[in-house]
């Protein structure tokens, strides 16, 4: 069994325009050293050792990627690029794309990690726990979600209460996952017979896999997790909270 991280790196990222008319949207820079996200992503997988081997799936702007990662040695990685094509759209084509090219295999546990989060979540803890459970996909889930508006609390038609963007207590996805490497065939052959344009891991790989059966199992955790995917979110990302939850990792960096 060989642990490869697959990074979803592509996207256009439209809800952190206009930003992203000039920056890949893992890219923008964040915290006081002003490194990219991507970059916390990739020391963060290097903090927990589980592998060395990455496998960056880009499309949009992927130059400026290419041009500051270039193959991963300064961070101890081996790094592959893989470009995304027209035949396979979605975060799931990408998937499909670099099974198809040979980056990824059937053999291969795959830690699929979306570019536009950052989280302090213990990766080799919950791959301990995707291998003991046996389970086909492993999936982070966070209970602690805040809503991004003020939730108002009304009795006929008289408000009685206003709670402003308050946290509840619900299971939700944070993007990061692992998936077996058998599953990829089937991925594959999910896009081949369903003929869709575009095939998203979350909303359409997952889905059918638990209504096929498949064990597909929770890794909760009260870990700390951000969705930098929008103006609002990266507006409100303070160096000091990158700091305060992903300092750990400046230490880590090998230049």
């Amino acid at each position: 069994m060989k642990v490869k991280a697959v990074i979803l790196a592509g996207g256009e990222g439209s809800r952190l325009r206009p930003l992203t008319y000039y920056f890949q949207k893992c890219m923008i820079p964040i915290g006081p050293s002003q490194k990219p996200v991507l970059e916390y992503i990739l020391l963060h997988v290097k903090a927990h050792k589980i592998t060395k081997d990455i496998i960056l799936l880009v499309g949009y702007k992927a130059e400026q990627i290419v041009n500051y990662f270039k193959n991963g040695r300064n961070l101890g990685f081996n790094i592959t690029y893989i470009h995304d094509s027209d035949k396979y759209k979605g975060t799931g084509g990408s998937l499909i794309n670099a099974y198809r090219q040979g980056a990824v295999t059937e053999n291969d546990t795959l830690l699929v990690y979306y570019g536009d989060i950052i989280s302090n979540i213990n990766l080799e803890d919950m791959l301990t726990q995707h291998l003991k459970d046996n389970a086909d996909v492993t999936l982070a889930v966070s209970r602690r979600y805040q809503i991004p508006v003020g939730v108002v609390k009304i009795e006929g038609n008289r408000i009685y209460g206003i709670e402003e963007k308050p946290f509840m207590d619900i299971p939700v996805s944070i993007g990061i996952m692992f998936i077996n490497g058998n599953l990829l065939n089937r991925i594959a052959e999910l896009h081949k017979t369903q003929s869709m344009e575009k095939l998203d891991i979350m909303a359409d790989i997952l889905p059918r896999f638990i209504q096929q059966g498949f064990k597909i199992q929770a890794y909760t955790t009260e870990a700390f997790w951000y969705d930098v995917g929008s103006t609002e979110r990266y507006e409100k990302l303070t160096s000091e909270l990158v700091q305060k939850h992903m300092g750990f990792l400046e230490s880590i960096a090998d230049y």
